[in-house]
């Protein structure tokens, strides 16, 4: 019986969310100003909305200030937590419940302002 690659195969599944959530998006220059970690920022995170699974995580700039943008899918409800974590002091600056329209609304801004973006470095 092959037991051991079976195992193998589930526990690499089960680490999946974890290894992604592990990761932020963000520009280079922001990582490098950042004094918190992204996998400190999801832990605090995490703590503070109680339970859940990261969909997405980025650094960013928000209102003057270097932010972690976490979305955290909580079990058994709709829509998101989106969580902000100072990225200089670890502080939660934010938490936000977003419903599905909320979420596609940000989503389409954050498109827009990127396109914004590449447009004006042409």
């Amino acid at each position: 019986m092959n037991t051991i690659p079976s195992v193998l195969a589930a526990l690499l599944l089960l680490s999946l969310p974890t290894l992604a959530a592990d990761t932020c998006k963000g520009p280079a220059a922001l990582k490098q100003r950042a004094k918190v970690t992204c996998a400190e920022a999801r832990k605090l995170a995490l703590v503070k909305v109680g339970s859940g699974v990261v969909k997405d995580a980025e650094l960013e700039e928000e209102d003057g200030k270097l932010v972690y943008s976490l979305d955290i899918k909580k079990p058994k409800t709709s829509g998101i937590e989106e969580v902000q974590i100072d990225a200089l002091t670890a502080e939660v600056v934010s938490v936000k419940h977003e419903d599905a329209k909320a979420e596609a609304a940000e989503r389409k801004a954050d498109e827009q302002e990127a396109a914004r973006k590449r447009q004006a470095a042409k």
